[in-house]
């Protein structure tokens, strides 16, 4: 806050700020001593001078992590792997540095440094976890910084976005290594997956309960958005889901169709990998597959939004991936004058 004082040599003008040094002048004229106050909020604003708290004095990027790793990343569904990526990033030399000298300009050759050993996506991640973290170290932890430094670094852009889809005989080659694996929940949860577009969480929390067969929906109340949704059943998933009917007993009070833990069926699916010599199929591409194929099927945008829960329609796109010679076949005979009647 500017305060301008009128004195025997001119105006006196001085501006206070929270975690900034006092910063004063005398000008001839009020109206010079107004805009140089102003000019001087904005640079404060802009995050362009120098802070001064001992807070930033004492307080590391490491410190700030310990924190949030403590009282922020337990509330989230991620927390586990969100705790092993921050721990990872602990051990890098940038977090000893003291808030008050950490700069844009360290970030930015974090960034750099990172993008060498791994991909956009990943960097992205952990530059959004620390954005995240100085956000909520100035709105509820009182750290004085004017702005957010990792708002004046850029973002990798994605470039990687994957299109794989399953070729000819892929699919037999899956469903031969699937008939192999021992665990009775790995193969329907896989061809669940297909014919649902249900990420791997997704699929391994589905319950009995949320089932109705009768109106051939599904109710996912958890989803990686935030956003419960009910999709609905195909032929081949409620094929799926009975054969899994006279397991149903067997389980207990356990509601769940798969009763498999994370860590057991990512390990099963590595073995399927291996065994179908589809290396590098991941289990995530079962959702670009089975999409992709809801989309040839003829439905709508809106429709597959209701199936897939992208809120987006551009990332619903990017998981959609029609084959040209499919289309080409779809359109053989046709031509737009017969379809509107010209």
């Amino acid at each position: 806050m500017a305060t301008i004082t009128k004195r025997k040599t001119g105006w006196s003008v001085q501006v206070r700020r929270k975690g900034y040094a006092p910063r004063s002048r005398t000008f001839r004229s009020k109206s010079e001593a107004e805009v140089w106050a102003r000019d001087q909020e904005a640079e404060i604003d802009r995050g362009n001078l120098p802070v001064c708290d001992h807070a930033l004095k004492t307080e590391t990027l490491n410190s700030l992590l310990d924190r949030y790793l403590l009282e922020v990343t337990p509330r989230k569904r991620s927390k586990d792997s969100e705790s092993k990526r921050l721990r990872k990033l602990q051990r890098h030399p940038i977090c000893a540095l003291a808030i008050r000298d950490l700069k844009p300009g360290h970030l930015a050759e974090y960034r750099n440094e990172r993008l060498a050993s791994v991909k956009a996506g990943t960097v992205r991640r952990e530059l959004g976890l620390l954005h995240h973290l100085f956000d909520v170290a100035m709105r509820e932890w009182g750290l004085p910084l004017s702005i957010n430094p990792l708002k004046k670094v850029s973002l990798p852009v994605i470039g990687n976005a994957r299109d794989r889809r399953l070729e000819g005989g892929e699919l037999g080659k899956l469903e031969r290594a699937l008939a192999s694996n021992r665990n009775p929940f790995v193969a329907p949860a896989v061809r669940l997956a297909i014919h649902t577009s249900l990420r791997r969480q997704e699929v391994l929390d589905l319950r009995w309960s949320a089932i109705d067969l009768h109106r051939r929906t599904a109710f996912i109340p958890v989803t990686k958005t935030g956003q419960s949704r009910v999709i609905p059943l195909t032929d081949a998933a409620i094929k799926i889901i009975r054969s899994m009917e006279c397991r149903k007993g067997e389980q207990g009070a356990d509601d769940r169709l798969f009763p498999i833990t994370i860590n057991a069926f990512k390990l099963a699916w590595k073995r399927v990998q291996r065994r179908s010599s589809l290396i590098d199929f991941r289990f995530h591409d079962l959702r670009h597959e089975a999409i992709s194929r809801f989309a040839e099927m003829g439905l709508s945008t809106v429709e597959l939004a209701v199936i897939s829960g992208h809120r987006d329609p551009r990332m619903l796109f990017r998981y959609t991936h029609l084959r040209p010679a499919d289309l080409a076949r779809k359109l053989a005979g046709r031509s737009w004058e017969q379809e509107v009647g010209v």
